[in-house]
């Protein structure tokens, strides 16, 4: 019923057809890109819609809300993406429950049959990340002492709005910079961002993130971040058949036993054993599935959650996950 302006900005959906269960999508419209604080639109999780196609039951014409300026479907239409109602998603999503994710198109006319499934390009076969990353160096209250240095793998616009909250300057840097050039911003600590596709493909990144390791440089890793620490260590990751998207997922640590609601959108995952035998150790495991949901590392600072502690939309109970990164890397801020 609500999100769907954060979820279609989401980056980490780039390269996918977005299915909405909720029977009414876009009873509130869409609010203004106009209403910008710290240089980021407000309402938003990047500047543009990130899916490719969008699948919902029914869609709202006649939207209500102070801050509407436009319908879904209008702003659908302004972006040239795709969207299609009228259709029974929850049976959808019950069919994509038994057979896992699969390839799909939205098309106009004809029939399924005339649908050549064999031309659909599998985006995970592409380099997505390289679309969504920032395409140069972007900073945020860099005159603040503790500088916070955010490889950008598709980086949601709550993420870098939680570090500026607990007075963090923000570099934002492209996925594929080096770490003298990550070095060269003098951080007290580096966070690796969410995305999309494969992490295979981030072969710069990783290779970035396992130098920084390597130097007892701080770094958090959220999302794939967290997969591509992980590659960095010599673990492993694997696609999942069905993948976490939504904001109920549960996430068990292991150690204090206590459980968090979390939201997730995410299709790959560490594979457990591999992470293990890498010298990492499982932080959190999903409760549903046993599925590896955070990492850590037993003697460098180093730490990586596979849900999004910035939300948005979704339970914010995680949050303190960028306190308990921020008060870790304090010794090496300036004073």
């Amino acid at each position: 019923m609500v999100g769907y302006p954060e979820a279609l900005t989401d980056p980490s959906y780039r390269g996918q057809i977005l299915c909405l269960t909720y029977p009414l999508v876009g009873n509130y419209g869409v609010p203004s890109f106009d209403a910008v604080a710290d240089n980021m639109p407000v309402y938003f999780e990047s500047d543009r819609i990130q899916v490719r196609g969008l699948i919902v039951h029914e869609a709202c014409e006649f939207p209500s809300h102070h801050q509407s300026v436009r319908t879904l479907g209008q702003w659908l239409e302004d972006e040239k993406i795709p969207g299609i109602y009228g259709v029974d998603t929850r049976r959808l999503a019950r069919i994509l429950r038994e057979r896992g994710v699969m390839l799909g198109a939205i098309t106009v006319g004809g029939s399924v049959e005339e649908v050549d499934a064999t031309s659909i390009p599998n985006p995970n076969r592409s380099d997505l990340v390289k679309e969504v990353t920032v395409k140069k160096k972007t900073a945020y209250c860099s005159e603040r002492s503790r500088r916070i240095v955010l490889i950008d793998c598709g980086a949601k616009f709550s993420i870098i709005r939680n570090l500026l909250r607990r007075d963090a300057a923000v570099i934002r840097m492209p996925y594929d910079a080096t770490v003298n050039e990550v070095l060269n911003e003098d951080p007290a600590g580096v966070v690796v961002s969410n995305g999309p596709g494969d992490p295979k493909m981030c072969k710069q990144t990783i290779q970035t993130i396992g130098e920084l390791i390597e130097g007892q440089m701080p770094v958090l890793g959220i999302c794939l971040g967290n997969q591509l620490i992980a590659l960095a260590a010599g673990a492993d990751t694997y696609k999942m058949k069905y993948g976490h998207r939504s904001q109920n997922q549960p996430a068990l640590e292991l150690e204090a036993g206590r459980c968090y609601i979390t939201t997730q959108n995410h299709g790959y995952a560490i594979d457990r054993t591999a992470l293990e035998n890498a010298g990492l150790e499982t932080w959190y495991i999903n409760a549903n599935d046993r599925s590896v949901e955070g990492i850590r590392h037993p003697e460098r600072p180093c730490w990586g959650v596979q849900w999004h502690p910035e939300a948005s939309p979704g339970p914010t109970d995680t949050e303190f996950i960028f306190d308990f990164f921020l008060k870790k890397v304090s010794k090496n801020a300036k004073a």
